[in-house]
């Protein structure tokens, strides 16, 4: 597990479980899972990485902010495209290795960058993946 030179780790098992600190307990990588949930249709939108300082700034901020393994940088949600996510509330699992992100979507709505509303458009349907919105 990777330390965090923002986020210091839990003292111990309570505090990681039941304390009041958020004390996220990144990968091997230096990275959480993040999970973004539409805060008014509870729709999930997307499944994205952050870093402790992508998890940093959307606490200062308030905008969502990612870790992109591809690029290996830093990533403001909607920054190019115009569709911000503005977080209405943070979560995180009992564990602190993941993080449910509520979000108000800013311009079209959007969350996926192949177009989509949500990035979860596909069915699995008689033996294919098949288009759908939700």
């Amino acid at each position: 597990m990777t330390a965090s030179s923002i986020f210091p780790p839990a003292a111990d098992k309570t505090a990681l479980e039941r304390g009041a600190a958020i004390t996220p307990r990144f990968d091997a990588s230096g990275l959480v899972a993040a999970i973004a949930q539409h805060a008014d249709t509870g729709e999930i939108l997307m499944f994205a990485w952050m870093n402790d300082e992508a998890l940093k700034l959307t606490l200062d901020t308030g905008i969502a902010h990612y870790f992109s393994r591809s690029r290996n940088s830093l990533w403001k949600k909607g920054e190019t495209s115009g569709q911000l996510q503005v977080v209405t509330e943070l979560r995180i699992d009992c564990d602190q290795d993941a993080v449910l992100i509520k979000v108000r979507p800013q311009g079209d709505g959007g969350a996926c960058h192949v177009g989509f509303r949500s990035c979860f458009y596909r069915v699995w349907e008689n033996d294919a993946l098949v288009e759908r919105e939700a």
